[in-house]
């Protein structure tokens, strides 16, 4: 039996709140009054206990649930109902998380193994996430290489009592980062009984087999309880060759099979005369690529003539995993002990260890450009007719091999290993004084996180020994070196020992921290005629850390003896420490008006510009009518940069560049149709180097929310939202487009519109200094070398939609109980200004935006005698296509699953998510692999059983 047991009421969700959420249309949590019949039995069974809620956006207990800024719920019962067995799963479902985000599907990445939220797409970092109201650890790598956001994937859906979500900035509250709004994961406590959850399942198209054991449990005592939860899960990998849609890229569906263009495989190439080999002979040819099973010859179309044959592999997507492969155990444990009646200790702890296993494409080796003596290049040869040169033989080339499956040893064979840890320590001390008029809590608590990585990489020098031998010398005209290819091996596959004898383990390692300590004192200060004036005042120390250590091999600075083929690594390391005092108050203006008003001060000790913060919110709700509320809020926010987007080491990358420095001098106009400088002259590869920016500062933010909620009629209530977020002075990498921009107006000494530019300003130091030009030696001709870039303060979002949700709920004796709960979400803007001067685009309807810009779920539950049925669904909104021609329609997924209470305790019930077993809106123009846009899952449809049974 479960029970909800606390003798320091003031400080702890009350009764009110447990009915509302134990409603058969969860949700969104409504306002309604306990009956005077209802007061009257809580007065007789505790006469001390207080109708108080404390609820996320607030650190005030308060009679009514709803407050001045929306604030939605999921429960433990609605993750069973919604049939999804992680945590993240099901909020990256709500409709408000309107943002995509780098998933599984992306294993090239740098978090292929992490979980990340994107509320109102503003990014995964803009949202604040609260473990039990505490800040939780950052996952130690950044996402995208750049910034810190929290894992999801590492919470136990055992431990979970419910999860809120405040919509809307509230950094007055919580400090840093809550600028589309705060997460509060809430862990159970009070838990008497134990109950076991086994679940099974697999998917319908294959792969995916899930396993998962659940212990949930408590005791109590007369003036002790102690909560606990343990959590296995098991769920195999999902790999693309498992999924007939993107198996290959023969499945391209904006070109015939026979104009598809795959990987070449098997390519040597002149790089004068853009010719290509793929023979023992030199010459054009088949046999080569018919020695390895998984190429094929094919032809492309070129000014309506099909030419070739080349050597590709079609498939060669297909041996990355679109779900990783996981073993993951957690626990949590929770604990109280009453020292008076008036004073309660408390201790918490949970922690994660997991295992999971990550495969991408296959390895490939692209060589450096090399003098081959044994070609013949007719274009070499015309190229140094033009000099008078002689030619003699040779040509310059470069080569590139992948390996297949059998080469390396079999599909999953070059498997990632991540082994990660995580765990939260917490302790702390409440109590009333003062007769019962005020609470206080003091809270100490240590969250950390690491992982420690395992992959298979190349070594570059055994790997280009193994085809190109040992240097023969320099090409005396260009100044290539020489090499002979060893053909016997390029042209034939190898053995997978001979792989693995030109591989190595690669092993780095990530950790981050957060320590915090926290004082809350609130209570009602004294009595106005419409209520007593409430307020609220917190005290708070923290100190964060994070470390990433690559393997040193993959630094872009290594010189030592094993450099790692085609792998550079972004290390860093840093701390900061965080003082803060806030306050709130809870104005009760008339009996039908009430205002609140808070402030926060934030202090932070590290080496950026960020100094200080102050931040303030404001609130109204009015109540004309006991079943009608309206409120509004308005409030400042802030986010301190991204730990890694100040401490970040050095890195290194390739990137394509436009020279317009180069266009421009030659005469050329860079904004003309059709683009006179899109040639190679001017459009090429560069190397780039990254690191962190110790000059950031904070990123500021406004929100506004006002709406209404309306409780209709019995069990049936609406609500309906408008928000509002801007943030300026965003952090990002500087845009290469806008570096090169200005670094041609500082060179040439004016804009492309004629204005007059000062070469010789602090700016123009700036942006000149972040490129290395190799110089007017004759052969490059100016050409960019390198080049630098950096996260600054540049870019200004603003955003504003409207969120609505219906909930109805209906008893009846013969036919049962049925639940409604309807949600939508509908984003009215996003405009965007990457730079200061620049245009601010409204990006919401930009043909290259892809964030949806609506979404819906519907949540029906019906439970009669010893049955209940659960349908949810959720839709989101239409898409561009790939081709930015039109936009595709949207797309809705539907989970449904059916009880059955065997017995008083045993409860057997079966989930059919994606029960119609839809993938993806078509969308003919999307020519890049998988040829679905990221946010849309190949999983398909998944079938689970579970048994519970409750012990007594």
């Amino acid at each position: 039996m479960r029970v909800s047991r606390n003798r320091l009421q003031r400080s702890r969700l009350s009764a009110a709140l447990v009915a509302a959420l134990l409603l058969p249309t969860t949700g969104m949590v409504l306002a309604q009054e306990a009956t005077e019949e209802e007061a009257e039995e809580t007065q007789a069974e505790d006469a001390t206990e207080l109708e108080r809620v404390v609820v996320t956006g607030s650190r005030i207990g308060r009679a009514e649930v709803e407050g001045p800024a929306p604030v939605t719920v999921i429960t433990a019962e609605d993750l069973e109902i919604q049939g999804f067995s992680t945590v993240y799963d099901a909020l990256n479902t709500l409709t408000q998380f309107t943002g995509s985000v780098q998933n599984e599907l992306t294993q090239n990445g740098f978090t292929p193994n992490a979980s990340f939220l994107n509320l109102r797409g503003l990014g995964p970092g803009y949202q604040l996430v609260l473990i039990n109201g505490r800040r939780a650890a950052d996952y130690p790598l950044p996402y995208n290489s750049q910034s810190n956001a929290v894992d999801l994937s590492n919470i136990p859906a055992a431990a979970i009592e419910r999860i809120e979500i405040l919509s809307g900035g509230a950094s007055a509250i919580y400090g840093s980062d809550a600028v589309a709004g705060v997460v509060n994961v809430i862990m159970k406590t009070d838990y008497e009984g134990d109950m076991l959850n086994i679940m099974g399942g697999t998917t319908t198209r294959g792969g995916g087999d899930t396993g998962r054991v659940q212990w949930i449990g408590g005791k109590m005592g007369d003036n002790w309880s102690v909560t606990y939860a343990f959590e296995a899960l098991e769920r195999e990998e999902i790999y693309a060759s498992q999924r007939d849609f993107m198996d290959s890229y023969l499945d391209d569906p904006s070109v015939p099979d026979e104009d598809v263009n795959p990987v070449e495989g098997l390519l040597l190439i002149d790089l004068i005369s853009s010719a290509r080999y793929f023979g023992e002979d030199g010459a054009t040819g088949q046999e080569a690529c018919a020695r390895f099973s998984e190429f094929d010859t094919f032809f492309f179309e070129t000014s309506g003539v099909y030419r070739g044959p080349r050597c590709g592999y079609f498939g060669y997507p297909a041996t990355q995993a679109i779900r990783n492969s996981d073993r993951n155990f957690s626990g949590y444990t929770y604990g109280t002990w009453d020292f008076t009646d008036d004073m309660q200790g408390w201790a918490q702890f949970n922690f994660t260890s997991a295992d999971a296993k990550l495969a991408s494409n296959t390895q490939f080796w692209a060589s450096p450009a090399y003098f081959d003596p044994t070609l013949t290049s007719p274009g070499l040869a015309s190229f140094l007719r033009r000099f008078g040169i002689p030619y003699t033989g040779g040509a310059v080339v470069q080569t590139q091999r992948i390996f297949t499956p059998d080469e390396v040893g079999g599909i999953g064979a070059q498997n990632s290993l991540y082994d990660e840890q995580a765990y939260d320590l917490a302790t702390g001390l409440r109590g009333i004084m003062f007769d019962g008029r005020f609470d206080w809590e003091a809270t100490l608590s240590h969250a950390a996180y690491k992982i420690d990585i395992d992959r298979p990489r190349f070594l570059e020098n055994p790997l280009n020994d193994y085809f190109l031998g040992e240097q023969l010398g320099e090409d005396p005209i260009f100044g290539y070196p020489v090499y002979d290819l060893n053909d016997e091996r390029f042209f034939n596959p190898i053995s997978a020992e001979d792989f693995a004898a030109l591989n190595t383990r690669v092993k780095s390692d990530a950790e981050s921290d957060v320590t915090q300590a926290s004082l809350v004192f609130s209570g009602d200060l004294w009595e106005l005629p419409a209520g007593p004036l409430a307020m609220a005042s917190v005290v708070e120390f923290a100190t964060q850390s994070y470390e990433i250590n690559p393997d040193p091999r993959t630094s872009p600075d290594y010189t030592g003896p094993e450099p790692i083929y085609n792998l550079t690594s972004t290390g860093g390391g840093g701390e900061r420490d965080r003082y803060a005092f806030g306050m709130e108050f809870n104005i009760p203006v008339l009996d039908t008006l009430t205002a609140s008003l808070a402030g926060r001060y934030d202090r932070y000790d590290d080496i950026t510009a960020v100094d200080d913060a102050v931040t303030w919110q404001a609130g109204l709700e009015w109540r004309p009518f006991d079943n009608l509320l309206v409120r509004g809020t308005k409030a400042t926010s802030f986010r301190a940069p991204d730990m890694h987007y100040v401490f970040a080491d050095n890195s290194g990358f390739f990137q394509t560049v436009f020279d317009e420095y180069r266009c421009r001098r030659d005469g050329f106009d860079p904004t003309a149709t059709p683009n006179p400088c899109s040639t190679t002259e001017y459009v090429y590869s560069v190397f780039g180097t990254r690191h962190g920016n110790p000059e950031l500062e904070e990123e500021t933010g406004e929100s506004l929310t006002f709406g209404l909620v309306w409780d209709i009629m019995e069990n049936m209530s609406f609500s309906a939202d408008y928000y509002d977020i801007k943030l300026e002075g965003g952090v990002s990498d500087i845009d290469t487009g806008y570096l090169l921009r200005n670094e041609a107006d500082c060179l040439l000494g004016e804009e492309r519109d004629g204005t007059p530019v000062d070469s010789g300003s602090d700016s123009c130091a700036f942006f000149t200094g972040l490129i290395d030009r190799a110089g007017t030696d004759g052969i490059n001709d100016d050409e960019i070398d390198t080049f630098e870039s950096l996260p600054f303060n540049q870019a200004l979002v603003e955003t504003s939609g409207i969120d609505a949700r219906w909930t109805y709920g209906i008893d009846t004796d013969r036919w049962g109980d049925f639940g409604i709960d309807l949600a939508w979400t509908h984003v009215l803007k996003l405009e965007s200004q990457e730079f200061e001067g620049e245009p601010v685009v409204n990006i919401r309807d930009h043909m290259q935006y892809f964030n949806f810009r609506s979404r819906v779920t519907g949540q029906f539950t019906w439970q009669r005698d010893d049955w209940g049925v659960g349908l949810y669904g959720y839709r989101v909104g239409s898409l561009p296509n790939w081709a930015e021609t039109f936009r595709i329609d949207g797309h809705t997924i539907w989970n449904v699953n059916v009880s059955k209470q065997i017995t008083d305790n045993a409860e057997l019930t079966l989930y059919v998510n994606n029960v119609l077993d839809d993938i993806h809106p078509e969308d003919d123009t999307f020519n890049s692999y998988p040829y679905f846009w990221r946010a849309f899952s190949p999983v398909g449809r998944e079938v689970f059983v579970e048994f519970s049974y409750l012990f007594n």
